[in-house]
């Protein structure tokens, strides 16, 4: 078959580009298929395909399995939030209450949940999961009997240190202790580390489950400035070392919750070595690394660890199930210590759930699933922030996540982000207050969104809701 000629299919590209531009197709339509679009231009099915995937390099639109080409969002420019400037000052934590606060509406099925960091359940491989977990309980029912070694199932334990080479780490399956979930995770590697009263260096902003595992372990955080797409400032890091005792560092370098930045890998292993080198231990939150709008997803800071410094936690709630409640630390030189307090905190985690999901990261199917996620959890976020630019009030910074389920959005400064949470609210709309993400308070005019639990066609009018709510706000001066 012939090629089509480059002015044909140039011209029929530039044509569908013209409308998606002047917002004549929509981002998020569904366009022609590759026949209809033959027959409305009169062209061959070789040109529409050349068409098609010109204007997929190109950005225009984006290719979905099995469903045809759809107009990918371009949201309109808008500027980022600056890198933050807290008070390097430690301080002690109680977030405690307004978290609680924020846990319960996320349970509530009357809002659109923009406020939830959660996985989307359509996007989680349950079924299967189910079955494997029925047949473990056919075949050996009394696991539900028993209580596992502290440490975790073993063959979990092999299976985790297996997936975490594909994010540059090779760790003994002996140095993986199985939690349940990821907070319980970061608690036990902040007391194996560290004791009441130590400071901890943390980004700013963080997500709240960071300050309150510093909080329920009786500790100080200590903030340090972070970039909104870059992470945290190495040579702020530095400089706070160099002022403070610092006891360990608590960093989320892929895809930080709230704000979705990313530490860029080359400063990965620079982090790793300054924190060596003033033996201060890294725990590192790696609960969306998985998630990675980019494939394949970044290494782990864990990656460049040369002698057990880093703590590596995780989870499987954000890519299998949250229900299942299983998390895990790869704990370095810290194992026994970490091994020794889930002991004391509830002696072991779910036999069932650890069989099983062993079982299912044996056959192969979770890195297909990941991938499959991070493709939609990166449109969700492309549409989100081009209705958000559209919707929001002059002076809104939005952030450009780089992977996860969230992106943090400065409002003007005259705007209460728990003043727009509760009038939000009201209007069935769920979304985060910025101060949760500070020890302190800091961040009032601030919001995080999640657009874990929205579907595409959800999500202009989630955005148009929250534009109308800011919008009134600003005109009574609230």
């Amino acid at each position: 078959m012939s090629l089509p000629s480059p002015l044909l299919y140039r011209r029929l590209a530039d044509t569908l580009a013209t409308e998606i531009r002047s917002g004549l197709r929509a981002p998020g339509e569904r366009l022609p298929s590759v026949r209809a679009l033959c027959a409305a231009h009169g062209v061959s099915l070789t040109t529409a395909v050349q068409s098609y995937l010109l204007l997929e390099r190109e950005g225009w639109v984006e290719a979905r399995p099995r469903r045809g080409y759809f107009v990918r969002a371009r949201p309109q420019p808008r500027q980022e939030p600056e890198i933050s400037r807290p008070t390097m000052v430690a301080r002690e934590i109680a977030v405690a209450d307004l978290a609680l606060n924020i846990l319960k509406e996320a349970h509530r099925t009357d809002v659109i949940q923009l406020g939830a960091a959660w996985a989307d359940p359509q996007l989680l491989p349950l079924k299967p999961l189910l079955r494997e977990q029925a047949r473990w309980a056919r075949q050996q029912p009394q696991l539900a009997g028993v209580y596992e070694v502290t440490a975790g199932h073993p063959a979990l334990r092999h299976q985790i240190a297996r997936h975490l080479r594909r994010a540059g780490c090779h760790c003994d399956p002996d140095e993986v202790i199985i939690t349940n979930g990821c907070m319980e995770a970061l608690t036990l590697s902040l007391r194996a580390v560290a004791k009441a009263g130590a400071t901890i260096a943390i980004e700013s902003p963080t997500f709240y489950g960071v300050l309150q595992a510093v909080e329920a372990a009786g500790m100080k955080a200590l903030e340090i400035p972070t970039h909104p797409r870059h992470g945290i400032d190495l040579g702020a890091l530095e400089r706070a070392i160099s002022r403070h005792r610092i006891a360990a560092c608590l960093l989320i370098p892929s895809f930080n919750n709230p704000l979705g930045s990313c530490l860029p890998v080359a400063q990965r292993a620079p982090l790793a070595e300054l924190l060596a080198a003033a033996a201060i231990p890294l725990i590192e939150d790696d609960v969306f690394g998985d998630l990675s709008f980019q494939w394949p997803r970044p290494p782990a800071v864990k990656a460049f660890d040369r002698d057990g410094n880093i703590l590596l936690c995780s989870s499987f709630s954000k890519t299998l199930g949250a229900g299942l409640r299983l998390g895990y630390v790869a704990a370095g030189r810290y194992a026994e210590r970490v091994e020794h307090g889930k002991l004391l905190a509830n002696i072991a985690t779910a036999t069932l759930s650890q069989a099983t999901v062993a079982s299912y990261l044996k056959k192969g199917d979770y890195e297909r699933t990941i991938q499959h996620a991070s493709r939609v959890y990166q449109r969700r976020s492309e549409q989100l922030r081009h209705w958000l630019s559209r919707y929001l009030p002059a002076g809104a910074r939005i952030t450009e996540p780089q992977g996860g389920v969230t992106l943090w959005v400065e409002l003007p400064p005259q705007l209460d982000g728990v003043v727009v949470h509760d009038a939000a609210l009201a209007e069935g709309l769920s979304v985060t207050p910025g101060v949760i993400f500070s020890p302190r308070g800091d961040y009032t005019h601030h919001l995080r969104l999640s657009y874990g639990l929205v579907e595409e066609a959800a999500l202009a009018g989630a955005a148009r809701r929250l534009g109308k709510v800011t919008q009134r706000l600003l005109r009574r001066g609230v």
